[in-house]
């Protein structure tokens, strides 16, 4: 298997490769197109100097070979040819002595030789360096009523003086610095990758505390810190979904169990027409409370889903919580519960049957947790922005401990809240809300009553 460290490096050197040989066909490209005649022309004029020094000479011997050496040592390579063909080399020698028919143009039409911008060496820029007579420059000129030809071109082994070797070993210490850190880098980037692989191996084994121990302010270390908190996420959502389980099948099972027994004892038993009477209520209520708890269980799972076909409908608010009243009514008498609403007429753009379930949870909790005596107090308010619904009742009230777990799925607060009731109500009641682009808050106060806020906010519903 590649692995990213190994592209990584891979990738660089392919880089680093492609860089080169770019860099090569530029650098070439303006040789070949620029400097090449540029070196050319500079070496005609110092040939040209030269030979007008020899003419100067006037004659052969001593002096004309010291000149020429002189010259030599200045860095040049040296060739001199009479018209009968006779040369003679001065400085370092030639490793290829032939001359082109065009060089001979030097002598029988006195032209000038471009042996430099002309030649063509196997690398192109490369051939500069060929140490070829054909690779100079050649001028005539006259000494002695004689015609001379004086071939040059710089000596390749003085070219590269000591700043030019320090520019060398500067460019390889580069190289081998900067691939030396292409690797270290690559192998440090890759660490926290392979960190948040083994987590993600670990998360698969439903271990949701694998260490990371990631401290990075770039992107990885953003990506740690997001991968943190998902693991964060996982293990509470794991934990939710086995206590969810775990209470489902208590729920589930504990009303069958009672309707198993009954039952049992109705068959098998001789009852009076009392207990007959009892047993037969208990089932029907059981089986009710079942019932109630699958509705809510589809509901729930429908709403978390976001499968729920929603049909939106102008809903009159007011009406709706209205109607929800008349329907309690015979419990708010049997419990003595004083009921005082302030309606403000309100149209509201949501699902009517979701509306429903809203207000009959609310206001279903506020007559079970109410005191006998005790008192419910409604309101339904709008501004420009917004729609706000209070229930407040005098009821047992709830902890501060314990009011921000309201909403969870299956939280009841006491045992006083157990006899009855699934823990779904309010999360169903939250979810709905949050589908119409509302919140819910819930102010309590044990032993003094609670109430509940809902706002539903109609610039986001416009947005949407």
């Amino acid at each position: 298997m590649k692995t990213l460290y190994r592209k990584f490096i891979a990738a660089t050197l392919v880089i680093l490769a492609i860089s080169i040989v770019l860099s090569f066909i530029l650098t070439n490209w303006v040789y070949m197109t620029s400097t090449k005649g540029k070196i050319d022309r500079q070496n005609v004029v110092i040939a040209e100097e030269i030979a007008h020094g020899l003419e100067n000479i006037h004659s052969s011997g001593p002096t004309y070979e010291t000149y020429l050496n002189s010259m030599s040592k200045l860095g040049y390579q040296i060739y001199i040819v009479t018209e009968s063909g006779e040369g003679e080399f001065f400085g370092q020698p030639f490793n290829k002595t032939e001359l082109p028919e065009e060089a001979s143009k030097v002598l029988t039409d006195h032209d000038v030789y471009h042996g430099m911008d002309s030649f063509a060496g196997q690398f192109l820029m490369m051939g500069h360096f060929s140490n070829d007579l054909e690779n100079t420059v050649g001028v005539p000129f006259t000494m002695n009523d004689q015609n001379y030809g004086l071939f040059l071109r710089p000596n390749n082994k003085l070219l590269f003086s000591d700043i030019h070797m320090i520019f060398a070993w500067f460019f390889v210490a580069i190289a081998v610095v900067s691939i030396t850190g292409v690797i270290w880098f690559a192998k440090h980037l890759i660490k926290p990758i392979t960190k948040l692989t083994e987590a993600t191996r670990e998360i698969t084994r439903e271990n949701f505390n694998f260490p990371l121990n990631i401290a990075r302010r770039d992107e990885i270390g953003q990506l740690a810190e997001s991968f943190s908190r998902m693991q964060e996420q996982l293990q509470h959502n794991d934990e939710a979904r086995k206590s969810f389980i775990n209470n489902v099948s208590h729920d589930f099972q504990s009303p069958l169990m009672n309707i198993q027994g009954y039952a049992e004892l109705l068959q098998t038993q001789k009852l009076s027409a009392e207990e007959h009477f009892e047993y037969v209520q208990i089932i029907d209520q059981e089986s009710k409370r079942l019932s109630n708890l699958t509705k809510q269980l589809l509901l729930l799972t429908s709403l978390d889903q976001k499968s729920y076909p929603m049909k939106l409908s102008e809903v009159k608010l007011d009406d709706q919580i209205k109607e929800t009243i008349r329907r309690h009514q015979w419990r708010l008498e049997e419990k003595e519960i004083e009921v005082s609403y302030k309606l403000a007429p309100v149209i509201f753009k949501g699902d009517p049957e979701l509306m429903v379930n809203i207000w009959d949870n609310l206001l279903t909790n506020a007559i079970k947790y109410n005191s006998h005596g005790g008192s419910i107090l409604i309101s339904l308010s709008q501004t420009e922005t917004a729609i706000v619904v209070v229930f407040k009742d005098t009821g047992i009230g709830i902890s501060e401990d314990t009011i921000s777990q309201i909403f969870d799925r299956f939280y009841r607060v006491d045992s006083a809240r157990k006899r009855d009731g699934t823990g779904l109500g309010l999360s169903i009641v939250k979810q709905i809300i949050e589908l119409h682009y509302g919140e819910i808050k819930a102010v309590s106060q044990a032993g003094k009553g609670t109430s509940f806020t809902i706002t539903f906010f109609r610039e986001k519903q416009r947005e949407e």
